[in-house]
């Protein structure tokens, strides 16, 4: 028999999943509404700031706001990797979703060599985005 105390960790995978909905529901409902284009909104780039460069996230809270807005186009052109990132992780959820009704075990099998390769890309992305003639990866 175990016993357990205080902490959160009796709740189920269903009351958690749905916290992460209303979580994520309310920030949407907030950048949709808060523009990130005008100051004071939300914090800007330690690094652009200190350096004059782009980090691998810049212009990713413009992007999910020109989504927010039905603008797919603008979107790409203020960080090209949100829109797909977003794909991605609504067909996990969707993959979850279905197996998930039809009673059937999700199984989700990440290899070892996949975080690595994602840090690499997103590291090498940071860099070619700052390079000249790849301007188009800015998020001006």
């Amino acid at each position: 028999m175990t016993t357990h105390v205080g902490g959160l960790g009796h709740l189920s995978p269903r009351v958690w999943w749905g916290a992460a909905g209303v979580a994520v529901a309310g920030g949407a409902a907030w950048l949709a509404t808060h523009s990130p284009y005008e100051a004071g909104h939300y914090p800007g780039c330690v690094l652009y700031a200190a350096t004059g460069l782009y980090c691998p996230a810049c212009g990713g809270t413009r992007a999910t706001y020109e989504l927010l807005h039905g603008h797919v186009g603008a979107a790409f052109e203020r960080h090209p990797l949100v829109p797909p990132l977003y794909l991605a992780v609504a067909l996990y959820l969707g993959y979850r979703l279905l197996r998930a009704r039809q009673g059937r075990p999700v199984r989700t099998v990440v290899p070892s060599w996949l975080p690595v390769a994602i840090g690499v890309a997103v590291l090498v992305f940071g860099v070619v985005r700052n390079l000249p003639g790849a301007e188009f990866l800015s998020p001006a």
